[in-house]
């Protein structure tokens, strides 16, 4: 049985590839087995595995005995740091951002109020200089998850009425004071609006893979972000 690896940020510069192959002589291989795997064959990982979570096949695994499958694709998420003529709710993308599409796509008549946020690239993080920023997504998986985190605030908010939540992502490098995240909330009421906005962006920093890169005076390095948590398994699909 193999398994294909994929690596992202600074796991990849880690190792110095973004991919790895891992043979296996037999069937029963559970993800907790590729962790003892990988420690054996890549020990410049090892100091990184317990902070990873696992992905197959663009799904967040959440238990270790998970067996996997030949030909499975599995991702080791490190810490996050978030039609032609229709503008889609969930997009990563290097393109620039555009708050008023998005925003058009989820208004309805119903909605009083439509809370547009927009996170924008700032010169400074944590007492450093910062000239400019690189976002790296696992595209295929980070545009999943976006969607699973609107089904997820839609849930939390199901009793009030809370119609839509949208959201795009941009990656590649952006220059200070471009925008990297755009969130969409419409509802009835601002309240609601303002909280489930608020609510969606920070599971978007928890959840999506996205990482990024800073570049300052002194060089660049990975900002450090935090272990992902996986959206919960049973909350609903956000209409497409």
């Amino acid at each position: 049985m193999q398994v294909t690896i994929r690596l992202f940020a600074g796991l990849k510069d880690v190792v110095g590839s973004d991919l790895i192959a891992e043979q296996f002589d037999r069937a029963d291989v559970s993800v907790a087995d590729l962790r003892t795997r990988l420690e054996q064959s890549q020990p410049k990982l090892k100091p990184y595995l317990s902070g990873v979570a696992i992905a197959v096949n663009e799904d967040y695994i959440l238990e270790d005995n998970h067996l996997l499958v030949d030909g499975d694709t599995v991702a080791l998420v490190p810490p996050i740091s978030g039609g032609a003529n229709e503008t889609p709710l969930f997009l990563v993308t290097r393109e620039p951002l555009r708050p008023q599409a998005l925003r058009d796509a989820v208004i309805t008549p119903e909605a009083g109020a439509a809370v547009v946020f927009e996170g924008v690239v700032r010169n400074h993080h944590e007492g450093r200089a910062v000239e400019r920023l690189e976002y790296e997504a696992y595209a295929e998986m980070a545009e999943r998850q976006l969607r699973a985190v609107a089904g997820e605030v839609l849930a939390d908010f199901a009793e009030r009425e809370l119609y839509a939540i949208a959201a795009h992502h941009r990656i590649g490098p952006l220059a200070v004071g471009e925008t990297s995240l755009l969130v969409v909330a419409t509802a009835a009421h601002r309240r609601d609006a303002f909280e489930a906005a608020l609510r969606a962006v920070d599971r978007i920093k928890e959840t999506v893979p996205v990482w990024k890169k800073e570049f300052g005076p002194d060089g660049s390095h990975w900002q450090e972000g935090v272990v992902p948590k996986p959206v919960r398994p049973s909350t609903a699909e956000p209409p497409r």
